[in-house]
């Protein structure tokens, strides 16, 4: 009997523990629920986040590393913050993956598979290198390696694998990748207002083959976090080309930073743009879409080229109104080189089929419905909303001018307008912020995007807590902003100003949560 009260007893005390662990689940400090804390796009659990870095799948796993201050919400020392997931969508944190040392802080760069132990690292196995730059004294290009599928990180010895250009102050972020054509690793590196070429049998030894970018493009700001890769136009892959997407710190098409990409052709070591010198290819027409870069490793039955870009803007990034945390990533995004009505070649965007496994419930839909400017305004009345997914096609039947409002509040002190002028032929995202939210002088706009003549427009909108994302004409333009409402500001609203269009269809799911467990959820919904 008294060893049977001993198990009740300690059964209790267990029983009382997960009552107690439950409880201070509940009403901690809301994991993830923090003012504007995004729901659906990866931000750090605590401190400073911008570049994404490292980002590489592997044995089911898709790695995703960042630029991270540990010490703060605003940037400073640079460590590799990191991340897994199994779908892009719900991430799992793991610890700091590298630290500053003698040679620096640890800046931008990519992560490769070594699949043939070209480096020697991995005992004729395979494994994961990271390389990246190093800030100190100067900027120089590391690596490190990994032979625990990225849970620790051993760094080379030989370090730095290409030392300080005493000519360049700026020359950074690395992207390598396995160039099948003339068997050896192709890195391309920023360096002022151009991207270098190296190649290198062992992603040790490496040497210096071209460079692009003179007087390319748009020169507004230092070049930074270029990616190269190939793809198949219209989806034929006998026909392909190269897209170098890079970064400029300034100048780009919203204010600020931004990204651009270039398309042409690549040997294994010149690239050569199609375009003329001064042509621009923007990646993003809003304000807060940087430093992009794409999964390395992705297996050839997926077949897709995913990116991911740090949602911020250097002119106002430190300040943006949240504590806890600051920064956060866009969705992924599937990219794919089509040919326009005008005969160019556009790479197209599209968020990746994973997000749909996110959709809840429907909130509104409707189809093949003639609205005017009064039926207009009360067609969403009573919608309210505040992370979702808007899918739409407009017919337009006549010149008109029409939008949505979204993250509204009842006195219309808060909404972010996603409009299209048919006057100025373009779709665009305006964006405010408050009296009392005020941060940044640099942050209220109008970013707009002119479009090829179209009777039909079609929209898919993505609402965070904290951001929109607009995809337009089935990925061919992008627009992404930061908003910051406040939390009980989710009305919608449709407009037409003067005159009627067709609703050939309008559909509204809200989104869940991809960081409440599922007992938080529970209590609190998504």
């Amino acid at each position: 009997m008294k060893r049977k009260h001993v198990v009740l007893f300690s059964g209790l005390i267990a029983l009382a523990s997960l009552v107690l662990v439950i409880f201070n689940l509940i009403t901690s400090r809301n994991y993830y629920a923090e003012e504007y804390r995004p729901q659906f796009h990866f931000s750090p659990e605590e401190n400073w986040l911008n570049d994404p870095n490292g980002m590489v799948y592997y044995d089911g796993e898709y790695h995703l590393f960042y630029q991270h201050n540990p010490g703060g919400n605003e940037w400073g020392p640079m460590y590799w913050g990191h991340a897994i997931s199994k779908d892009m969508i719900n991430w799992d944190h793991k610890p700091i993956a590298l630290e500053p040392d003698d040679l620096g802080m640890i800046f931008s760069g990519s992560t490769v598979v070594d699949w043939n132990d070209t480096s020697g690292f991995f005992d004729g196995g395979e494994g994961l290198v990271a390389i990246y730059t190093q800030n100190g004294e100067g900027q120089k290009q590391s690596i490190a390696y990994s032979k625990d599928k990225g849970r620790s990180w051993e760094k080379y010895d030989g370090n730095p694998v290409i030392p300080v250009d005493p000519e360049i102050k700026d020359f950074r972020d690395p992207k390598v990748f396995w160039h099948e054509g003339t068997e050896k690793w192709v890195m391309s590196l920023a360096a002022g207002k151009k991207v270098m070429f190296y190649d290198s049998p062992n992603l040790i030894d490496w040497n210096f083959m071209s460079e692009f970018g003179e007087g390319a493009g748009a020169q507004g700001g230092v070049w930074e976090c270029p990616d190269l890769f190939e793809l198949p136009v219209d989806g034929d892959s006998d026909d392909t080309k190269w897209v170098l997407q890079v970064d400029i710190g300034d100048g780009a098409i919203a204010g600020g930073s931004g990204a651009q990409y270039f398309i042409g052709d690549f040997d294994g070591t010149t690239f050569k743009s199609i375009d003329e010198p001064d042509h621009i290819n923007w990646l993003d027409y809003g304000a807060d879409f940087y430093a992009g870069q794409s999964f390395s490793d992705i297996p050839d039955e997926d077949g897709r080229r995913i990116m991911i870009a740090w949602m911020s803007n250097w002119l106002y990034a430190n300040r943006v109104p949240t504590e806890e945390w600051r920064g956060s990533m866009s969705v992924p995004r599937s990219l794919e080189l089509k040919t326009t009505d005008d005969g160019s070649i556009k790479l197209f965007q599209h968020p990746v089929e994973e997000l749909t496994a996110l959709r809840d419930k429907e909130l509104f839909r409707v189809e093949n419905q003639i609205v005017d400017s009064i039926e207009a305004a009360d067609l969403l009345d009573g919608i309210e909303a505040d992370v979702f997914e808007l899918n739409a096609e407009i017919q337009l039947d006549q010149p008109v001018d029409f939008g949505i409002k979204v993250r509204m509040s009842e006195e219309k002190q808060d909404e972010t307008v996603i409009g299209f002028s048919e006057s100025k032929n373009e779709l665009f995202v305006e964006r405010s912020q408050s009296e009392e939210l005020y941060f940044s002088p640099y942050f209220n706009g109008r970013h707009a995007v002119s479009i090829n003549d179209s009777k039909v427009i079609n929209l898919k909108i993505l609402v965070d807590k904290n951001s929109v994302e607009v995809f337009l004409q089935n990925g061919e333009y992008a627009i992404t902003d930061l908003i910051f409402p406040r939390d009980d500001s989710r009305g919608l609203e449709f407009y037409v100003e003067d005159g009627e269009v067709t609703i050939n269809s309008l559909e509204i799911h809200s989104i869940k949560s991809t960081w409440k467990y599922e007992l938080f959820n529970h209590f609190y919904g998504s």
